[in-house]
């Protein structure tokens, strides 16, 4: 029995068709074995035409990229479509290499606007809020929809300039700054080739384009006597004031100590205690000393899987940290993350030298832990702009 295949559409949202195949007589569902007729093919048209007040269909007016679109779309459409009915009524004449470029070609045709949005949704806690920036600059650079087989250099540079000279979201009046541009552009790259090794790019195209480069930034921190200010002071989240404290002693990421359980935490007798975790930005698999009056910040030790910081979270900690610092009259500009750059300038200042501080940042490069190198050199020279006689 011949089984026909016929290519049909259905009206969506947004003015398109979707395309779909349509079986008679209908065959089985190749997941759920019940009878079927369709099968979506996830590929749109725009629409050419649509009825006015009276009823009557006029012809829309498309733009020549539309039309493109709807040409391209159609054959691709077409072609799926006879492989489909010679499949089911003669399957011999298909061998491994159609089929796998047949499935190429329908990958193209998801949208790398959406791909995006999937992998920022799986982030976590200040990565999730990075991710879901560069999206939304993404979305408005696009329109919502791009095409995998309409990736290229070209776009990618674009998407670069477009960054580079873009509004702010938080302000009309200024450009994102360098490193904004920066964080976002990685964001990108690093979804080719995520989308390369998942089959939707055919070539490595993150490889052959060049990264932003970062700009060099001043990087705030607290002296040990403003830490000890902070130590005094009451904080409206008990559990943030733990949580900041514990990285200035460690030099720990938020990522890192919002995850943190209590199996991670080992004592090895005659050497002290140790955290054995997973870096969640670097992936990168570590083992670190800590000081005992780190490890006494914790608390009971609890069951092997329950959270160390129970009930941290990166969205509900700017507030009370504002609040926080200001009981402690501290006036800089500090985030959590300067927690960690105040434990890199105080190991400095005491005389740690640089490679052991790299090691406990967990950084690959050291040319990203000389920055604090840097920082410390400001500070000499600010200490010693301090005395001064009456020559």
């Amino acid at each position: 029995m011949t089984i026909k295949v016929k290519l049909r559409q259905k009206p969506i949202s947004g003015n398109r068709q979707s395309l779909y195949l349509d079986f008679y007589p209908a065959i089985p569902h190749p997941k759920k074995g019940a009878p079927t007729r369709r099968e979506f093919l996830k590929m749109y048209l725009f629409n050419e035409f649509e009825k006015n007040k009276n009823g009557l269909l006029k012809k829309v007016k498309l733009s020549a990229i539309d039309k493109h679109h709807n040409i391209e779309t159609r054959k691709i459409a077409d072609q799926i479509r006879q492989k489909k009915e010679n499949q089911l009524n003669k399957p011999e004449v298909y061998d491994g290499f159609e089929k796998e470029q047949l499935k190429i070609r329908e990958r193209g045709e998801h949208n790398f606007v959406e791909y995006f949005k999937q992998l920022a949704y799986k982030r976590k806690a200040s990565s999730y809020d990075n991710w879901i920036s560069a999206y939304k600059y993404l979305e408005t650079f696009t329109g919502g929809y791009l095409k995998f087989v309409d990736l290229d250099e070209k776009f990618c540079n674009d998407f670069r300039e477009h960054l580079l000279s873009t509004p702010s979201r938080k302000s009309d009046q200024t450009t994102l700054s360098q490193n904004s541009c920066v964080s976002y552009f990685n964001k990108l790259k690093a979804t080719l080739r995520q989308a390369y090794k998942d089959g939707y790019l055919q070539n490595d195209l993150n490889t052959k384009v060049e990264p932003l480069k970062p700009a060099e930034t001043h990087r705030n921190f607290l002296t040990l006597e403003e830490l000890n200010s902070l130590v005094k002071t009451d904080c409206p989240n008990t559990m943030l004031k733990k949580a900041a404290l514990f990285s200035a002693l460690t030099g720990l990421r938020f990522s890192d100590i919002e995850k943190m359980v209590w199996s991670e935490l080992e004592y090895v007798k005659g050497k002290g205690y140790f955290i054995k975790f997973l870096q969640q930005k670097t992936k990168g698999a570590e083992t670190m000393p800590i000081s005992d009056q780190a490890f006494g910040l914790l608390g009971e030790r609890k069951q092997p899987t329950d959270n160390v910081f129970e009930g941290l979270s990166y969205s509900e900690i700017h507030r009370p940290l504002i609040v926080w610092l200001a009981n402690a009259k501290i006036t800089k500009d500090i985030t959590f993350h300067c927690f960690r750059h105040t434990f890199a300038t105080l190991q400095l200042s005491a005389g740690t030298n640089i490679y052991t501080i790299q090691k406990m940042l967990g950084h690959k490069n050291l040319n990203t832990t000389q920055i604090y190198a840097k920082v410390m050199d400001e500070a000499k020279r600010v200490a010693a702009g301090k005395i001064h006689l009456d020559l």
